[in-house]
Parts: structure tokens; C-alpha cells; sequence
């Protein structure tokens, strides 16, 4: 079965946890980068052999307003899909349930629905390292299962996805990378930046209206030159430490 990959990862745990999972789904695999961007839709035919894997990140319980906005971009007419939420040990709330509405609004037949766990994008002591081995392997069995759903005809779902609806309120605190002295100016966070929140000609901030705080910037700066407020990450560190102290696994709703 060929397999469409709606990908929105900025700092890459997203891409490594669907990059197993879809290991076993499908030996072709489709990239479609909602990080882009430049991103201006995409039409997917619901044809025989063909099915997609929603992939996005938990921010804050929540998919990311900028991941809405691309998602909805995307048609289909009644494609099967595989959900897949990660999230960095803490907890992934409504995500996973407004992942779910989304790809029914864009014409997405849900199948199955995953939620995994990757190193968390702004506090790197939580999950660090994760997806880890047991992980992997986790997945890789999820999307074995998912696949002899599908090969057996089974397009509905027999479990619940978890989430509430009304959705929790979005938001959370506001940490917006900002360059360091070691920044040269080279532009690329402004390039890369998914929502287009860092100007070329002043890379040394970014626009607090634009930014979701993804850390793209952060992660893929070469010189090391871009941070996020220390205080803050740290004050926000202590506040889920009690919720990340427990290891999460793997979950799989089918």
C-alpha cells in the first residue's frame, strides 16, 4: 500500500516517530512537508493501494494552530488514515481527538490513531532520547496490526480516541527564540522557519504574532546562535516535572 505522509515536524521528533511506524505500514512513502511555508494545498484521490498518515506534534495538549491551517489545506474523498500524535512525556490531551476531526473535515476515513513519545522540543531532560529502541520497535509492531486492518477490508474504528470536545484551551507561555552574539546573519531560520515569523533582513528575533515557538530556529541555527529565554524555560520546566517524571508508552487505538 502506498502511503501519503502529512508531515508537520519543526524540530524533527514528530518525522522519527513516523518514520517507524510507517516502516511497516508501507515500502512507499510519500512526504508532504506542512512545515512548508509555502504550502498552498494538496488533493489527495481516494484510490485503490493508497492511504495517508496524519503525523503531527502536541503543543500544549493541542495540534498547533499553523498544523490546523496547513491540514485544512489538504482533500481527499474518503482515503484511509492513520493518526498519528507525539508528544514530549508530558500528556497529549485533545490532540488526538482534534486530529481526528480535522482529517474527517478534509475527507480523511480514520482507521487507527497513535500517540508516541519524543524528547521534548523546548525541555530536552524530558523523553530524552526518545522514540528509544522499545519505542521503535512499539511502532513498527503498531503499523504491522494497522496494515492487517486494512489488508482485511476493516476501515472502521473499534476503539474510542480519547480526547474532549469542546477542545482545551489553546495557549501557553510565549517562548520566542531570539539570536545570540554568535549569530552571523546567514539567514537560514528566516528560510526554514514554518510560519515565516523570522525576517531576512533582521534575523535576530522573530515576529512574537508569528511564531508558535517550534524551535525550528533553534535547532537547525549552524552556529548554535539562536535561544529561548532560560528563566522562563526553566520556571516552565519545574511546572510539568511531577507529569513528566512517569515514562509514557506507546498507544495505539484501532
Amino acid at each position: 500500500m502506498n502511503c501519503n505522509l502529512l508531515l508537520f515536524s519543526p524540530t524533527g521528533g514528530t518525522k522519527n516517530a513516523a518514520k517507524h511506524l510507517c516502516s511497516t505500514l508501507s515500502d512507499a512513502v510519500r512526504t508532504i512537508d506542512l512545515t512548508d511555508a509555502a504550502f498552498e494545498g494538496k488533493e489527495l484521490p481516494a484510490a485503490d493501494g493508497e492511504m495517508a498518515v496524519i503525523a503531527m506534534p502536541s503543543y500544549g495538549g493541542r495540534v498547533p494552530a499553523l498544523a490546523t491551517e496547513r491540514l485544512k489545506l489538504v482533500h481527499t474523498d474518503g482515503m484511509p488514515c492513520v493518526l498519528l500524535c507525539v508528544y514530549g512525556n508530558r500528556a497529549y490531551e485533545d490532540t488526538l481527538a482534534e486530529m481526528e476531526d480535522l482529517a474527517k473535515a478534509c475527507g480523511f476515513t480514520v482507521v487507527a490513531a497513535v500517540a508516541a513519545v519524543a524528547e521534548h522540543s523546548i525541555m530536552h531532560q524530558y523523553a530524552a532520547g526518545r522514540p528509544d529502541v522499545a519505542d521503535q520497535k512499539k511502532l513498527r509492531s503498531f503499523g504491522t496490526m494497522i496494515n492487517e486492518k486494512l489488508a482485511g477490508g476493516q476501515f472502521g474504528m473499534n476503539a474510542v480516541i480519547p480526547g474532549n470536545r469542546p477542545y482545551k484551551k489553546g495557549g501557553g507561555v510565549p517562548l520566542v527564540p531570539k539570536a545570540t552574539v554568535d549569530c552571523v546573519s546567514c539567514g537560514l531560520c528566516a528560510k526554514r522557519c514554518p510560519a515565516g515569523a523570522i525576517s531576512p533582513e533582521n534575523v535576530k528575533t522573530a515576529d512574537p504574532k508569528k511564531c508558535i515557538a517550534c524551535m525550528r530556529c533553534v535547532t537547525e541555527c549552524p552556529h548554535k546562535a539562536r535561544k529561548v529565554n532560560e528563566l522562563m524555560v526553566s520556571a516552565a520546566a519545574m511546572a510539568i516535572k511531577k507529569a513528566c517524571s512517569v515514562r509514557k508508552e506507546c498507544e495505539l487505538y484501532i
